[in-house]
């Protein structure tokens, strides 16, 4: 039975992959900042019917040694889902130095161990931040950190994914690499925490956000997105390549349109331009978080990569949007 670790085990993304690698068989390492959180992964996996008795946890970070061997004994894949996210915009350690780091440690403990093959989960943000403006990207292109109007989320992630690249390209005998760069990725939680990306999905259907401001975002699912890091483990024609996973481009407007016909009517149904929204955030923390990314057109428009290599088939959009929608309601969160 082959095995894999998966960093991040409490994470949105690391669950949905933990999940999946079960289901197929697969024995599983996963990674947890704090032994208080094994529990927590194991009872969201049961409540969902996933079998766990090939699941073991283990307690370590992006920062530090202590832990690396112990989860990564006996291992023949890694999937390097860890890395720091946040709607709020902190500092820029909060999210540079442990993704940095966090790469840098993985990658050395898998060559430790003579793993295999390295799955990183990367983002479109290490994608779209160029200095030349322009709408339409695709894996070719590359985030500058140099770039002054660059987040710090998407310098740490570019930062990261290069760090990942050198590696392999300057080591002696290394593993195998792909990498993952999704959109926002959006769906139902397995574990009840809704996850970062899906915030902006829960403003838009609690009504915290009572107008639909112009922000536009290519959106994945969540389960799609897991299924893309095994597709990219399990496929060597994915060796040494970037997937850009998208699978529709929508405005908030749009989301807040595939909400209302499907019941949810605290959806805002009044749409504002641009200059407005810039002086509506001064009055709200929740469209604060927004003011980066109003009025861009930013999207990848061609997955066919994914498609064609992996044979990666994501479900429309507007069906993650009713899923997690759904969660939401039943979380009590709509009033």
């Amino acid at each position: 039975m082959e095995k894999v670790l998966v960093t991040g085990a409490t994470g949105y993304i690391g669950l949905h992959c933990i999940q999946q690698l079960l289901n197929q068989g697969y024995a599983v390492n996963g990674s947890v900042r704090s032994p208080e959180r094994k529990d927590e992964v194991f009872e969201a996996l049961q409540k969902h019917n996933t079998p766990t008795e090939n699941l073991n946890l283990f307690t370590f970070n992006l920062t530090e040694d202590d832990g690396w061997d112990e989860g990564m004994e006996g291992c023949d894949y890694l999937l390097h889902v860890a890395s720091p996210i946040a709607l709020e915009n902190h500092n820029e350690d909060f999210f540079v130095k442990p993704a940095v780091a966090g790469v840098k440690r993985a990658f050395k403990y898998a060559k430790k161990h003579n793993v295999k093959k390295v799955v990183l989960t990367s983002s479109v943000a290490a994608i779209f931040d160029t200095l030349e403006e322009k709408t339409d990207y695709d894996e070719t292109d590359w985030s500058d950190p140099e770039n002054p109007s660059i987040s710090h989320y998407a310098k740490s992630k570019t930062l990261a994914e290069k760090a990942a690249w050198d590696f392999v390209d300057n080591e002696d005998n290394p593993f195998e690499l792909a990498v993952i760069n999704p959109a926002l990725v959006i769906g139902p939680s397995l574990s009840g925490d809704l996850g970062e990306s899906n915030k902006a999905i829960a403003m838009v259907t609690t009504g915290k956000m009572p107008v639909a401001v112009p922000l536009q975002f290519g959106y994945v699912d969540v389960r799609d997105v897991a299924a893309a890091h095994l597709l990219a483990m399990q496929n060597s024609n994915s060796n040494g390549e970037r997937f850009a996973l998208a699978e529709k481009d929508l405005w908030y407007k749009d989301v807040a349109k595939v909400l209302r016909e499907n019941g949810f009517d605290k959806a805002p149904t009044f749409n504002v331009p641009v200059w407005l929204a810039k002086i509506l955030a001064n009055f709200s923390k929740e469209l604060k978080v927004t003011l980066p990314y109003l009025g861009r057109v930013r999207s990848v428009k061609n997955t066919s990569k994914a498609k064609d290599i992996l044979g990666w088939n994501p479900r429309p959009a507007e069906e993650s949007i009713i899923d997690i929608a759904e969660q939401i309601k039943e979380m009590g969160l709509i009033k």
